[in-house]
């Protein structure tokens, strides 16, 4: 067996820490939260260690704000026993429903500290919806 095979207590340790971290779950997620402030929808997801401009997308369709992460982590550890590499990549996503009235030119995203701020205004007042009488035509 080389040295550079041979696993070391802490080597046995890293997937615990891993999984306790949340990085091997099932379905990568972000983790977020949201809240209102007045009528503004705040959202912020918690992504560390990312470039925002190459990997995060932050997109609207439908009535639902999308956010996107493509995560690639490398960790390089030397030692006296020898030297081992280990990269972490994948993508997350979470979707979250928009307020009513919410328009896309008006949502903005900011990046700091490895949070992204999200924050998505509606109008206080939404417009009164109006009845459209269908006519029924007889044949």
């Amino acid at each position: 067996m080389s040295e550079l095979s041979k696993w070391t207590p802490s080597d046995m340790l890293e997937p615990v820490r891993r999984f306790l971290d949340g990085d091997l779950s099932i379905t990568p997620g972000i983790r977020i939260e949201q809240f209102h402030e007045g009528s503004t929808l705040v959202v912020r997801a918690e992504v560390p260690g990312i470039d925002p401009d190459q990997d995060v997308d932050v997109s609207v369709s439908e009535g639902m704000l999308h956010i996107s992460v493509e995560r690639l982590e490398k960790s390089e550890h030397k030692g006296k026993e020898g030297y081992r590499s280990e990269f972490r990549y994948g993508s997350s996503a979470r979707s979250v429903a928009l307020p009513a009235g919410a328009r896309e030119e008006d949502i903005t995203a900011t990046y700091k500290d490895g949070v992204l701020e999200v924050r998505a205004p509606a109008p206080e007042v939404l417009p009164a919806e109006t009845t459209k009488k269908i006519r029924i035509d007889r044949s």
